[in-house]
């Protein structure tokens, strides 16, 4: 048995961790963006455009705020800012370690596609969270 024989899977393993680890740099990337650059501040970052055209939140208003309050450690913050990002952060992350995991092994990244009943539940949560935090007794979810 060569060496090259031994050095292939390892090589293999890390070539694989190279696409997880990226999503993992480029998070980071942006996390430390919105944790020195203060959103809270005008004139840093754009406006979001729904919010500028209609005067409505969109599910995405206030993510900018949130990334930058979790970034200051300040969990309380961010969730009274985007409780939804907050909320399918733990998600992410499991998908992203599910990921990690698969790539260390040597398998391939997983390819199953959610049932359909998921997706429409997650479309009409998010659907919700845009009207609920637009009406009155919502306000609690506007940023």
């Amino acid at each position: 048995m060569s060496f090259a024989t031994i050095e292939r899977p390892r090589a293999r393993r890390m070539r694989a961790l190279l696409a997880p680890l990226g999503v993992a740099a480029v998070t980071a990337a942006a996390f430390a963006v919105a944790g020195l650059v203060d959103p809270n501040e005008p004139g840093h970052y754009p406006t979001c455009p729904f919010l500028w055209l209609t005067g409505l939140y969109c599910p995405g208003c206030g993510t900018l705020r949130t990334m930058h309050a979790l970034a200051h450690l300040d969990p309380v913050a961010a969730l009274g800012l985007n409780p939804l990002f907050v909320a399918m952060m733990p998600i992410l992350l499991f998908w992203w370690v599910r990921w990690v995991v698969r790539a260390w092994q040597g398998r391939p990244p997983s390819t199953a596609v959610p049932h359909p009943a998921w997706l429409w539940a997650f479309i009409a949560v998010v659907m919700v969270y845009w009207v609920v935090r637009n009406l009155p007794f919502g306000a609690f979810l506007a940023p």
